[in-house]
């Protein structure tokens, strides 16, 4: 079965829509922090729909309250007044941070990025961009114009004019040997220098913790120093929290307030864990910057009913069981043992990340040179253990990426890291 579908899958899908393991999976249900594949296999899930299933599969609350919206109406569209769009927007633009918050609902975190670039080229009437080197932002033609990724980066045409600045990754790179307040400098000086040889860009768009790019960041208070400098020359931050927002790192609630000492950005984008599985994505801006458009704009499923009713039972659930909490205290012990199998895997280099985020970057032994073929015979070892696991990393690197659902306990933390080991160990 699972062949004839694969067959059907390639007949008919784009080349470069990647699928993971030499023998791809149908996954058909989940119930928590598991999942089964249509040959009846039941995995422990790490990766959660690419961060996305944040809560738990099949959680009854979202479950209820999508059924309840789906028997009264799914959809009207954003030319009419919404009751669940809005009280998520108010609840999401209390929890961001933002001053004088606005709320646009968006289907993807892609989505939610174009927008964050469309409201800041405007403001700002330049389409210079800063961005972060081995960053991931979506797939529009926009988002993958300011990617520092090459792999994910199929095109150099763009509408912006993109510049990369230093920081996001703290291991590599010409800073990494530096203590973290010099590494930090050493940034903060490069963005100076930069800045002088360029017009005045837009923004600065960074992900706190680099998703594809394999869990990397810099260090703690990094952006708080970047936005001292454009915060003089009327630069916006956005922040990227597509994959660190709802408590995933465990001490924030946003990956941003790890880089709170100048106060918080001025663009929030968001997606993924929010719909527990369903498309939702959004931007948070303060209202001169989200009001500065001078034409009509909709959003066509963007803050559509059915999806809006599970963001809320959602936000809800995760509030009410503090798994901010969870992802901290589970995320801590996760963290504790893979780092105690890495020190006797001669292949890994570094485990590394916060909460229920966590990279381990894999490189040949005793270099720093990435091993790709590794990282991908771990996540087939650790498939055929029970566990699914994702990858990722950026120029010469090699990573694989933990992030299982918030509601993870300490026993299948145990499970799950078990299973990694024995993977880590085949190779």
């Amino acid at each position: 079965m699972t062949k004839d579908l694969l067959g059907r899958h390639r007949a008919v899908m784009p080349d470069w829509l990647a699928l993971y393991y030499e023998e791809p999976l149908e996954i058909t249900h989940g119930e928590g922090r598991h999942v089964w594949d249509a040959e009846g296999n039941r995995y422990l899930d790490f990766f959660g729909g690419i961060l996305t299933t944040m809560t738990a599969h099949a959680l009854p609350e979202v479950t209820k309250a999508v059924s309840e919206q789906a028997g009264r109406i799914v959809h009207s569209s954003t030319l009419y007044l919404n009751r669940p769009m809005i009280e998520l927007a108010e609840r999401i633009g209390q929890l961001s941070g933002v001053p004088d918050a606005r709320v646009f609902f968006t289907t993807s975190g892609t989505e939610a990025n174009d927008t964050a670039l469309l409201l800041a080229t405007t403001y700002r009437q330049s389409n210079t961009v800063l961005a972060m080197r081995n960053s991931y932002h979506g797939r529009s033609f926009s988002a993958v114009g300011i990617t520092g990724n090459r792999g994910w980066s199929p095109t150099a045409l763009s509408p912006l004019q993109t510049l990369y600045v230093h920081g996001g990754v703290r291991t590599r790179g010409p800073y990494a040997a530096l203590s973290d307040a010099d590494f930090i400098a050493a940034c903060v000086d490069d963005l100076k220098d930069l800045l002088g040889h360029t017009r005045p860009p837009a923004a600065l768009i960074a992900e706190p913790i680099q998703g594809v790019g394999g869990f990397t960041s810099g260090p703690d208070g990094l952006y708080a120093a970047f936005r001292e400098v454009l915060a003089e020359r009327g630069i916006l931050w956005i922040a990227d929290e597509v994959q660190t927002g709802w408590g995933r790192t465990g001490e924030h609630f946003w990956g941003w307030q790890a880089h709170g000492r100048s106060g918080p950005p001025d663009i929030l984008t968001f997606a993924k864990g929010i719909g527990n599985g369903m498309s939702i994505g959004g931007v948070v801006a303060r209202a001169e910057i989200m009001n500065c458009l001078d034409a009509n704009s909709i959003s066509t499923f963007g803050g559509t009913q059915i999806t809006m009713a599970a963001g809320l039972a959602n936000l809800n659930y995760l509030l009410e069981h503090d798994l901010q909490g969870n992802a901290r205290r589970v995320g801590g012990l996760l963290l504790e043992r893979l780092r105690g199998v890495a020190a006797q895997v001669p292949h890994v280099r570094e485990v590394r990340g916060r909460g229920l985020m966590l990279g381990v970057e894999i490189t040949r032994p005793g270099t720093d040179e990435a091993d790709p073929a590794a990282a991908s015979a771990v996540l087939e070892a650790a498939r055929a253990g029970g566990l699914l696991i994702g990858k990722g990393g950026g120029h010469n690197t090699s990573s694989l990426r933990v992030a299982p659902p918030l509601s993870l306990t300490v026993a299948e933390a145990e499970e799950g890291a078990a299973i990694l080991e024995n993977a880590l160990r085949s190779i």
